[in-house]
């Protein structure tokens, strides 16, 4: 599974380490994700998305029904 974040789109972005020389190695940084179940009491299921944490607090702002409208608005959406 990629590291992307079903509804927000984030995903896994590549900089640099900087050492005290300013000598510059890859690396790569990761998105904050979890994978959580949701409860939809209008369809009364539950739901497994794998989330990022702005993507659970849209949820909190939002509902997940809005949410995931919202995402599939801004084309981030990915089905799992």
């Amino acid at each position: 599974m990629s590291r992307i974040c079903q509804l927000t789109g984030k995903k896994v972005m590549v900089g640099n380490n900087v050492s005290h020389s300013k000598r510059r190695t890859k690396r790569r940084f990761f998105p904050n994700l979890f994978k959580k179940r949701f409860f939809i009491p209008e369809e009364d299921r539950w739901v497994s998305l794998r989330v990022s944490a702005s993507g659970m607090r849209n949820i909190n702002r939002l509902g997940v029904l809005g949410a995931i409208s919202k995402a599939k608005e801004k084309g981030t959406w990915t089905e799992a």
